[in-house]
């Protein structure tokens, strides 16, 4: 074997990560053909006449033919793809996934001495995790949480390779879908099924709380208009009282200033003046004429007034009129009211006014 065959056979196995062996060279021997280069970010182990075992960390290390093998492992983070699995759901949905692990390799020893051929190792043991938790979870968890199952395949996948020393840093689920058309189909109707459900249940919540709103408000406004009579009725007792007790206030200053008028008067009409002795004649007399003038402001208040309605006055003209008293009766109240100076003046001012328009003399 020439020196650059054996070059290039050193580097593919150093590459692959797998046992690299030179068995020698028919080139004559120099002094390149003795020494092999571990590349950064590999580690690497020679053993002498296959058994004890020498770690070769990166750079340049002796290698002789013949006595020594190197077996060169790759230290750096790197990941097996996993494509078309197929599994079933724990719901018995048959799916198609594909996803990748990560890995890296903590213990070259145990990477080369504990498995044979650990990248192939660990790829079968991360398809085998994911067909076996895949079969743990219902098709809407996984589509609903991957994180969790990828979480799972993770812990899964690490408890196993562990001993090989190779740490799964984490594992991604690419897709994951039906496996046949007829499945995603039926898996459609379920989901559009699912839709209609929860739409339903959230259009029966939204009327309940319309429902409870109304109710809430029928509530609140009998509350208010309850409260609204409750105060007006209250202002209304408020204000009667205050009318009453005004009203009682009006009548006493009335009834006080009639006695002071009468007291006044009836001292006018006692002999002496106001300081002659009032007697109760004196009072009625006052009384009296303060009850006539009353009446003569009433009357002329009539007489100012517009309407056309004809008025009796007198002790019995109204009720001998009204209940058909005698002729005699009659005539004699006509006669006296006939004599009374303001019913003549108002019964000649009455004829001067309505006279021409009724034809009267």
């Amino acid at each position: 074997m020439s020196l650059a065959r054996a070059s290039r056979h050193l580097l593919r196995s150093q590459a692959l990560g797998r046992p690299s062996v030179v068995l020698g060279a028919t080139a004559p021997a120099t002094a390149r053909t003795f020494f092999t280069v571990i590349q950064q970010g590999h580690e690497a182990w020679r053993l002498t006449l296959g058994k004890n075992a020498t770690k070769l960390n990166p750079g340049l290390h002796l290698y002789v033919p013949f006595i020594h093998s190197v077996q060169v492992v790759d230290i750096r983070e790197t990941s097996v793809n996993i494509t078309d699995l197929i599994g079933f759901t724990s719901d018995n949905v048959p799916v198609s996934v594909s996803g990748s692990l990560f890995f890296r390799i903590r213990d070259s020893y145990h990477a080369c001495f504990s498995v044979h051929d650990v990248h192939s190792n660990v790829e079968k043991i991360g398809t085998s995790a994911m067909r076996s938790v895949i079969g743990h979870f219902a098709y809407d968890e996984i589509i609903g949480d991957r994180n969790k199952t990828n979480t799972k395949l993770h812990e899964v996948i690490g408890s196993t390779i562990e001993k090989w020393g190779v740490d799964c840093t984490r594992f991604e689920i690419q897709t994951f879908k039906p496996s046949n058309r007829e499945v995603e189909r039926q898996l459609e109707l379920q989901m559009e099924a699912e839709r209609n459900r929860r739409k339903q249940l959230l259009d029966t919540q939204a009327q309940i709380n319309v429902a409870e709103g109304q109710k809430q408000r029928t509530i609140l406004e009998s509350e208010g208009s309850l409260q609204a009579q409750l105060n007006e009725a209250a202002g209304k007792k408020q204000q009667t009282i205050l009318e009453s007790e005004g009203l009682l206030e009006a009548t006493q200053n009335e009834g006080r200033a009639l006695a002071m008028q009468v007291e006044i008067l009836a001292a006018s009409l006692a002999p002496g003046g106001a300081s002659g002795e009032v007697l109760e004649s004196h009072r009625a007399k006052a009384l009296d004429t303060l009850v006539e003038l009353k009446r003569i402001g009433e009357l002329q208040a009539i007489a100012r007034g517009g309407g056309n309605s004809t008025y009796f006055f007198g002790s019995g003209g109204g009720k001998g009129a009204g209940a058909g008293a005698g002729a005699g009766e009659g005539e004699g109240e006509v006669k006296k009211l006939a004599q009374d100076p303001f019913y003549v003046d108002n019964m000649q001012r009455w004829k001067k006014d309505v006279g021409p328009q009724q034809g009267m003399p």
